[in-house]
């Protein structure tokens, strides 16, 4: 049986909560960037940095980030699609994904921005956490939580590739 866990006002929503959170916890906008991990964390990091720098009125940067050849648990990729075009050296940087599972992809993005610099600190915002993890990783800042079956599959949809923002929950057994 397929969920709809966030639906497109759903999303927009918590994405404004979250950006308000992260510039209250932040104390403003000033040195902070926004670095998103491919594929579908990045039009969220777009999006959260779009929203920050409407509320701040200060342009808050975004990049984004190719976490495959840090991967553990999968061939490495030779090419790289991260693009960063800003200073990352001393910055506060909030790190975005549109999930955390395992925290495997989370590693890797870490790995990958330390090329990049040394930011002053890292944050992790997501907007899904669906548990399970294998390394002691947690978000800072989470959309939402749902408990989920480790055999399940989460479905997150960005209008920016599917054409439209949706969050679904497919349980395992099901195709």
């Amino acid at each position: 049986m397929d969920a709809v866990i966030l639906d497109a006002e759903d999303i927009k929503r918590t994405l404004g909560r979250m950006a308000h959170e992260i510039l209250e916890d932040n104390q403003g906008a000033q040195d902070l960037v926004v670095v998103g991990i491919m594929k579908r964390g990045y039009p969220i990091a777009k999006r959260l940095a779009f929203l920050m720098t409407q509320i701040e009125g200060v342009t808050v940067p975004c990049g984004r980030l190719d976490p495959r050849a840090f991967r553990d648990d999968r061939p490495a990729k030779a090419e790289d699609e991260s693009e960063i075009p800003f200073e990352v050296t001393g910055k506060r940087v909030i790190l975005v994904d549109e999930l955390i599972f395992t925290g495997r992809t989370i590693r890797a993005g870490m790995d990958g921005l330390m090329k990049f610099g040394r930011p002053s600190s890292v944050r992790l915002c997501v907007l899904l956490d669906r548990g399970h993890r294998e390394l002691p990783i947690q978000p800072d800042y989470c959309g939402k939580v749902v408990p989920t079956e480790r055999e399940d599959h989460v479905l997150v949809k960005v209008k920016e590739f599917e054409g439209e923002d949706l969050v679904e929950l497919r349980s395992g057994g099901m195709k």
